[in-house]
């Protein structure tokens, strides 16, 4: 597939994300303002619960009705108390967001219980249920091995996930493609109709590719579409907008 096609899709499968201490009004402003319908648009924007209210309105002012908002939840330690969380996830739906992106409590899957972060997910599902899909971040690059790795997928299929998702991208290891065949291949081997999202260190369009192609061989081509597939990235809009502008429209 050529460049310009990957850049295309890998921009129909993005939640432009903006996580930053230092983010406010002005940053997630910024933030939909990047968006440009001129070379498509991103499945989703991922912003902070603070922002969702904001982020909906500005999307709907620009008329991108069909991007989502999606925002984080138990970020970025995983170690919130469950009564916040939840909390959190309800006035996060309150505010329109459409998805939750949910840090599984790792710490406490790498301590060897796995019933904590099994009820963090389940609880947030009873309330996402029929009005937002649920991601669970498991946070892949700390879990490292791949019998962790597949323990979290596990625990968080359980426990109702829609979506697994690698990273924060606040740790120093985040998406890796080594950890996404691990993740794909445990759901291709469930049998369920679970999705994944690639968070953290994806900022090229040749980077993206890889995941793409990856994805595909394990799930097939069709299974590669925003329903099924993320990537959770800033920086890779720019390669995206400067691929599609070098290659032509």
């Amino acid at each position: 597939m050529a460049l310009h096609e990957d850049a295309t899709m890998a921009l129909s499968l993005m939640d432009l994300t903006s996580l930053n201490d230092s983010d406010d009004e002005h940053a997630i402003a910024a933030l939909i303002e990047s968006i440009n319908p001129e070379f498509g648009v991103p499945a989703a924007v991922c912003v902070y619960p603070q922002f969702v209210a904001l982020a909906k309105r500005l999307l709907a002012k620009r008329n991108l009705l069909e991007v989502k908002v999606a925002t984080v939840t138990n970020f970025a330690d995983g170690k919130q108390p469950l009564k916040a969380v939840l909390a959190q996830t309800e006035q996060a739906l309150a505010d329109g967001a459409d998805e939750i992106d949910l840090v599984l409590p790792y710490q406490q899957l790498i301590a060897g219980d796995p019933d904590t972060p099994w009820q963090y997910v389940n609880s947030s599902k009873t309330i996402c249920k029929d009005r937002a899909k649920l991601k669970v971040i498991i946070e892949s690059g700390v879990l490292e091995t791949e019998a962790l790795i597949n323990q979290a997928c596990e625990v968080a299929m359980l426990a109702g996930a829609d979506f697994i998702k690698t990273s924060t991208g606040k740790v120093s290891v985040n998406a890796t493609l080594d950890a996404t065949r691990t993740i794909l291949e445990y759901i291709k081997r469930s049998g369920k109709d679970v999705s994944f999202k690639a968070a953290g260190g994806v900022k090229t369009v040749a980077q993206a590719a890889e995941y793409l192609r990856l994805a595909e061989e394990i799930m097939g081509v069709q299974w590669v579409n925003a329903e099924h597939f993320r990537f959770g990235a800033s920086s890779l809009l720019a390669d995206i907008h400067e691929t599609i502008s070098t290659s032509g429209k």
